[in-house]
């Protein structure tokens, strides 16, 4: 059987992965669509949403994802501390 103190995340960590998950794909949604061919120009593949919106929230996202990695769960060293003085 396996302990919850022995994860190095909890709950909140992942919620916090799937949420800026959840930012880094909204941001490749807004800098898709159609691009331009060799008969027709589409000038808007230089869109701001495109050149500068999307790429800004795809980096919130991404920095958001290494705060949740970074993140120590509530009474992670609490835990460790008490299983030190058990043993």
């Amino acid at each position: 059987m396996t302990d919850k103190r022995n994860f190095a995340f909890d709950r909140t960590n992942f919620i916090l992965l799937a949420a800026g998950m959840a930012v880094v794909v909204l941001g490749m949604l807004l800098m898709a669509g159609s691009g331009s061919d060799v008969e027709h120009f589409n000038p808007e593949i230089f869109s701001a949403r495109r050149i500068k919106v999307a790429p800004l929230v795809s980096l919130v996202g991404y920095v958001f994802m290494v705060y949740a990695i970074l993140r120590k769960p509530r009474g992670h060293k609490e835990n460790a501390d008490s299983q030190k003085t058990e043993a």
